[in-house]
């Protein structure tokens, strides 16, 4: 049996924001928008077998406790890229603060939080 991740959803403030962000750094694209669960609106945001689908609620949100200390929460998305100095360059030319580089088998890595309060990690296992 064959099995993948396909997709995961998120809950973001601005959809459009975090879908052209991701564009820009990732060189991902928009798979789909449409009218969402709760009168709210989603973004498929991603490559052709996978991606993330970016959740804007109807309503304004607060943002929740640590996700490292809330049973279910997310913690941080992974992103494999084959140039990991050309994302960093990116994530910094966004205002963003590259943090936690490391450099070990298997690959070398850094992480960066978005304005949506999402940690990303950034691997190349080049």
């Amino acid at each position: 049996m064959t099995t993948r991740l396909e997709h995961l959803n998120v809950t973001v403030p601005d959809a459009d924001a975090t879908a052209a962000r991701l564009e820009r750094l990732f060189g991902w694209r928009q798979r789909w928008k449409g009218a969402s669960i709760h009168g709210g609106t989603s973004i498929h945001i991603g490559s052709e077998d996978a991606y993330v689908a970016l959740y804007q609620p109807a309503t304004e949100q607060v943002p929740g406790t640590s996700s490292y200390t809330t049973t279910g929460g997310l913690n941080h998305i992974g992103v494999v890229v084959d140039d990991l100095d050309a994302v960093e360059t990116r994530v910094r030319a966004e205002g963003l603060e590259p943090h936690s580089h490391a450099d070990y088998e298997p690959g070398r890595r850094f992480y960066f939080d978005d304005p949506d309060g999402i940690e990303i990690e950034v691997v190349s296992y080049a």
